[in-house]
């Protein structure tokens, strides 16, 4: 059946057309009730039509109770009367109290907020305007929480059925069910949307990490971040000092490598990782060593870092293909790891400085080391390390660094070192087991 057809079936008019002809068939009233509650069962299943599905729900109160009004109140997502799609229900022969009730609604003050808290001063107006009405309150509840609330209205004091207040309650729950499942739907549409956005900011944000390592004379290079979320907080690039060059001359030119980690992780740290991204190539081409690019970059994120209650860290470094020298500075980043292969140990790579976006003042010291035959650096963030196990055990660096230099022994290529510690890591970590924070590492060797 097409949503047409089903819109049609489920009209006003059909549905006011049907209930009416039950009055008659030679049905009694519990047949007549069975009929009507199989007809609602079908419409709670197939309505998409809010304001027709309360609709429905007040007719059926109409010629199904023997209440001669009804009004129903329900409350939007955020616990507020929902004014626009207040339903009242009654018969012809009440048109002057249906009169009075319509025009006393639409002129009572329902403020913007008008809270479910607030709905006692109400019940005490609405008691007070219709004293000849017993009128009688049912809250509409849904899984604890309040969806609205009905009201229905007589002139004279009824012993209903045992059989009535069950039919009402039966009515009451489908209604409370039906708004419930409005605004999970409305809801599941909003996170869908959401999910569709952060998925192509994902993918944006990818594109901005390089989707490649670039060849640079005398460097065998690997790199690979792998995010806890889909968006993520850790930077790495490489960036050529030289741009107007050709692809051969740039090789040998001298190169910039940055690491870097925001604060946290998802949407707000992938974020203030793409501006990050942004200032810092416009530093890099200066041309000005590293310490003096790690001040300016401070100096122009401190106000926007300040807001957001983040920090970053962050190592940089140029290294001159020709000299084979590396200069770098560091804003509170994990140390990497120098492989120094005609010593067969392990040095780390540390200079003094603060993290960026805290302290306008801040400092940071440029360090240099010249690199030999063989020799490894590997770039990382806290991700690797601070990965845990079912135990709650750390990967920690002792771990990360008898790994790197174990590999570094066996004279492995960048790629094989960077997969094999990546493996290891999720070795430790335990199967399919989610890393808790963003993973990044750079291995970058010299040939």
């Amino acid at each position: 059946m097409s949503n047409n057809q089903k819109e049609k079936l489920l009209s006003n008019e059909v549905i006011q057309k049907f209930l009416e002809s039950e009055y008659q068939f030679s049905l009694d009233k519990k047949d007549k009730f069975i009929e009507i509650a199989s007809s609602l069962s079908y419409y709670l299943k197939s309505f998409s039509n809010i304001k027709r599905f309360l609709d429905y729900i007040s007719l059926i109160l109409k010629h199904t109770f023997n209440q001669q009004l009804s009004l129903i109140i329900p409350l939007n997502e955020n616990g507020e009367i929902w004014k626009d799609n207040i339903k009242f229900s009654g018969y012809t022969k009440n048109l002057k109290i249906d009169c009075q009730i319509k025009s006393y609604l639409k002129n009572f003050d329902f403020s913007k907020n008008h809270r479910l808290k607030e709905i006692d001063s109400f019940e005490k107006a609405l008691n007070n305007k219709f004293k000849e009405y017993k009128i009688k309150s049912y809250k509409i509840l849904s899984r604890g929480k309040c969806r609205g609330f009905v009201y229905t209205f007589n002139q004279e004091i009824l012993n209903e059925s045992l059989i009535n207040e069950r039919n009402l309650t039966f009515i009451l729950n489908c209604l409370a069910v039906g708004l419930e499942n409005y605004w999970l739907t409305k809801t599941k549409k909003k996170h869908e949307k959401l999910d569709r956005e952060i998925s192509i900011g994902a993918e944006i944000q990818s594109q901005l990490l390089p989707d490649y390592c670039p060849i640079i004379f005398g460097v065998d290079l690997a790199a690979h971040c792998r995010p806890a979320l889909q968006l993520g907080g850790d930077y790495y690039d490489f960036m050529s000092l030289k741009t107007n060059i050709s692809e051969k001359r740039r090789a040998k030119a001298r190169w910039a490598l940055v690491i870097g980690d925001v604060m946290g992780k998802g949407i707000p740290a992938g974020l203030l990782m793409t501006m990050l991204r942004g200032m810092l190539r416009a530093e890099v081409l200066t041309g000005l060593p590293p310490d003096r690019i790690l001040h300016d970059l401070n100096q122009l994120t401190i106000y926007d870092l300040d807001q957001s209650h983040r920090f970053v860290t962050l190592f940089y470094s140029d290294y001159d293909p020709r000299t084979k020298k590396l200069r770098y500075a560091n804003a509170a980043h994990n140390p990497p790891l120098l492989w120094k292969s005609s010593e067969q140990k392990i040095v780390k790579l540390d200079s003094d400085g603060f993290v960026l976006g805290l302290q306008n003042d801040a400092e940071y010291k440029c360090s240099q080391i010249q690199l030999k035959k063989n020799d490894a650096i590997l770039f990382y963030t806290d991700g690797v390390t601070d990965a845990s196990n079912a135990l709650g055990e750390r990967f920690d660096e002792e771990r990360l660094i008898k790994s790197f230099s174990k590999l570094c022994k066996k004279s492995l290529k960048s790629k094989e070192i960077l997969h094999t510690i990546f493996k290891t890591l999720d070795a430790f970590t335990g199967k399919n087991r989610q890393l808790e924070d963003d993973a990044s590492m750079i291995v970058f060797q010299i040939d």
